[in-house]
């Protein structure tokens, strides 16, 4: 069994350049495996590897704050989501494009699992999904207003444009794993909302402790690994990423007509030539190949980098 962590902190990174070397020995060291991301706002990753090696991460990952508010989801798969290690260094750990926005000075009220229902259950409460319309087509919660977007960088001028319907509510942000609603609470309290909520840990940490009888979730949650998608507990979904454009598919869809794997589906498939079709199936070929004699091919994997560059924010 490989544990996963999904983790992240805002603070104040003095030395990005030695802490991502830092990072990259002690990743290697243990052996594991995954996606850290490292800017002067924090830190934001999602890991994999032995339950040893995932905690030495963590453990170093929360020694470089006093912040009570370090976020972690673990998980276990029984397969690894990730063939490889990669710390990057970017501008932001979430990208906004926003530099007037500061998740270390301020941000919105944390809500648990628990209190998350009761207050998105009021009628007065307006609940937003900070994710992209690719991850809300997979699962989302009721009531949930849909932005639309196709990357986080587009929420600010999706609020530009709505603000006026949303004046004087109060709202309740969610994503995938905290990150981005925690950015998207800071965004909103400097444009002069004074009321809003996020689901601490996102759906991940909600799916993981909220009983299925009592979950207001419907639909499963995309996250960027070879799982693709996961349900309550935590388990792998059964979705499949799309060959040709990355998109996730659900099981119904696979049984399309435009659908063939590896190579297209329905979002897609009047978009590619028949050229791109070989290719892809060329490449779903290699990939079949590497299954059959149970290697590991680096195709396989479809981290966020791998992804439509809009999809480079992977929490």
């Amino acid at each position: 069994m490989f544990q996963i962590a999904s983790f992240y902190q805002f603070f104040r990174v003095k030395a990005p350049n030695a802490l991502k070397s830092s990072f990259e020995l002690l990743c290697r060291d243990v052996h594991v495996k995954g996606t850290l991301l490292i800017a002067s706002e924090g830190i934001n990753g999602t890991i994999t590897g032995s339950e040893q090696g995932v905690q030495a991460i963590l453990a170093y990952a929360r020694s470089l704050t006093d912040s009570e508010n370090f976020s972690c989801i673990t998980s276990w798969a029984q397969n690894p989501p990730f063939s490889r290690m990669k710390v990057r260094l970017k501008r932001e750990i979430v990208t906004m494009g926003r530099t007037d926005v500061d998740p270390t000075s301020r941000v919105g009220i944390y809500l648990s699992p628990q209190e998350w229902n009761s207050v998105i259950l009021d009628p007065d409460v307006t609940v937003i999904d900070t994710r992209n319309h690719y991850e809300v087509a997979v699962g989302r919660f009721r009531r949930a207003v849909d932005p639309k977007t196709d990357k986080f960088r587009d929420f600010p001028q999706w609020w530009a444009n709505n603000q006026k319907q949303y004046r004087g509510q109060k709202i309740a942000m969610y994503c995938t794993g905290g990150i981005r609603c925690e950015k998207a609470t800071s965004f909103l309290l400097g444009q002069g909302v004074t009321k809003v909520y996020h689901l601490r840990g996102g759906i991940l940490q909600y799916l993981q402790e909220m009983k299925k009888s009592r979950s207001l979730w419907d639909g499963s949650c995309f996250v960027f690994d070879r799982r693709v998608s996961v349900e309550h507990g935590l388990v792998a979904g059964r979705h499949v990423v799309c060959g040709g454009c990355r998109h996730p598919i659900s099981p119904n869809e696979m049984h399309g007509p435009a659908f063939e794997m590896g190579v297209s589906c329905q979002n897609c498939f009047e978009k590619t030539t028949a050229e791109d079709k070989g290719r892809f199936r060329e490449r779903q070929k290699q990939i079949d190949l590497a299954l059959e004699r149970s290697r590991n091919h680096r195709l396989i994997n479809f981290p966020a980098a791998e992804l439509p560059r809009q999809r480079a924010n992977a929490v």
